[in-house]
């Protein structure tokens, strides 16, 4: 009798469900001409190596040719990859201490990209068998049983990478394993290897497997881990099994959990060969670079162009938060506040066009007054300034605002831009007001025009957008070295003389 579903073949692409690797990412197809079973990977010649020996040879090859070592990450060229490249060349385990936002995990991630492509593995196997060096029992039998004909299936490096966040709710059951109650009610004995439920270190074996804050894992799951780590074996509910298991262990930790607490344990310290601090962005640039890269705009509005000055106000304001007694530097202060501003800046700016009916988005100063929400979450104020946070965040606005104009501006006569504030004039800046009505103000103040359109750059000559967030930053950089007055009511802003 035919069966009403008859199985499919595992080996055949066409018909199986599409994969999902790490990255979330849907896996490319094997190429057909991988062998499928032991006898033809045999005749191709593969020979097994190591998983720090596979990183080690592909970390040679970039290294050899000029490239990075790992994709996506900016400003760790000359501190954090060359300790990276040490310790990859030395087959060491690593931890990365760092605050959050240093791109602890993006580094990590990004090591799966030293696997090679692809490599073979039993059929079947939960532990990604090498089927050349099978180490648990189903791939032990399936040998045994099967000999040249056993099916291979080849795994993409993106599915070699396993992560697992530190809580301390994390049980042994969730990274070594657990007995499957469903093999037993089925008649597997509890002494039966095939009865065990493998947790996430064993599947990613001949992988990359790694701990987000390690610190915050209890001790006695620490025990574990080494054990598996550095015993290669596993003991659940009184079962013991021997899984030599080839893993390449990495973890992240925030420094202050590291070293103060103390709570990883010593053996597992030492099993990690290599510590490599990380860190924020050194410089204004890499941090606006960073932000150029990861905030997400949108693209289906208007046209939106950010002038160079406000992405450097948004680079400089985490630059000064870094800096600032008045923040908690313990809690550090991210990259994702770079972000989060940029990306906020310009949904305040979108917001405005919208409103007011212009063809294109241009952030202005005025729209740095929107920053204060997306700060204050990203930050931790010290317990003196408790209650005081939208002036911190806002004195911190002001420094970055400040620093950029003195590097940006340079007024040939500062005296007769001053001067176009005499007899009362004033100007009144805003996000309710429109960019055509900036341009009255520069036809009114003829010695604001030079400077402005200088700081503007070539493209604004047919931009009132462009004009008018020149003019503004102008005005407020003014306001900052004390040349011009400014009284503020909300979103509005009104600049005039000093006298």
């Amino acid at each position: 009798m035919t069966p009403t579903n008859p199985p499919t073949n595992r080996t055949d692409t066409t018909t199986r469900r599409k994969r999902v690797g790490s990255s979330g990412r849907g896996v490319p197809p094997v190429p057909e001409d991988k062998p499928r079973n032991l006898g033809d990977l045999r005749r191709f010649g593969y020979e097994s190596t190591s998983v720090s020996e596979e990183i080690r040879r592909n970390a040679c090859k970039r290294i050899a040719g000029g490239v990075a070592l790992v994709d996506g990450v900016l400003g760790f060229d000359d501190t954090v990859l060359p300790q990276l490249e040490n310790a990859l060349l030395a087959g060491h385990d690593v931890i990365f201490l760092g605050e959050r936002g240093q791109a602890k995990s993006r580094l990590i991630r990004s090591m799966v990209g030293l696997l090679d492509e692809w490599v073979p593995v039993i059929a079947g196997s939960e532990i990604n068998d090498d089927p050349l060096n099978p180490v648990s029992k189903f791939g032990r039998v399936k040998v045994s049983e099967e000999g040249d004909d056993t099916p291979i299936e080849w795994l993409h490096r993106s599915e070699r990478y396993g992560e697992k966040l530190a809580t301390p709710d994390t049980s042994i059951a969730d990274l070594i394993g657990e007995v499957d109650p469903i093999k037993i009610a089925e008649g597997r004995y509890l002494s039966d290897e095939l009865a065990l439920h493998y947790g996430l270190v064993p599947r990613t074996n001949r992988g990359i497997f790694a701990i987000n804050e390690l610190p915050d894992l209890a001790e006695r799951i620490q025990v574990g881990l080494l054990n598996i780590l550095e015993e290669r074996d596993v003991q659940i509910r009184g079962h013991r099994i021997r899984l030599p298991l080839d893993v390449v262990l990495v973890a992240t930790a925030n420094p202050e959990d590291y070293t103060n607490r103390g709570r990883i344990i010593t053996p597992l310290k030492d099993r990690f060969g290599a510590q490599i601090r990380t860190h924020y962005p050194l410089d204004v640039s890499t941090e606006v670079k960073i932000v150029r890269s990861e905030a997400e705009i949108p693209s289906d509005t208007l046209p939106i162009t950010v002038p160079g000055y406000l992405e450097e106000v948004v680079a400089e304001i985490s630059q000064i938060g870094r800096r600032s007694p008045r923040l908690n530097q313990r809690s550090g202060v991210s990259v994702r506040l770079s972000i989060a501003n940029y990306e906020t800046l310009v949904a305040n700016a979108l917001r405005r066009a919208l409103r007011n009916k212009e063809p294109v988005v241009v952030p202005r100063v005025s729209d740095l007054a929107a920053l204060v929400t997306s700060t204050q979450g990203k930050v931790e104020v010290e317990a003196l300034e408790e209650g005081r946070e939208t002036e911190v965040v806002a004195d911190i606005v002001a420094a970055a605002v400040l620093g950029v104009f003195r590097r940006n501006v340079t007024l040939d006569d500062p005296a007769a831009v001053v001067a176009c504030f005499e007899d009362g004039a004033v100007v009144h800046a805003g996000e309710d007001i429109a960019a055509s009505e900036y341009m009255g103000v520069l036809k009114e103040m003829p010695a604001l025009e030079g400077p402005v359109r200088d700081l503007a750059g070539p493209d604004a000559t047919e931009s009132p957008a462009l004009l008018a967030s020149a003019l503004e930053f102008l005005l407020e950089g003014l306001h900052l070295t004390k040349r011009l007055n400014k009284e503020s009511s909300g979103p509005r802003a009104l600049y005039r003389g000093r006298k």
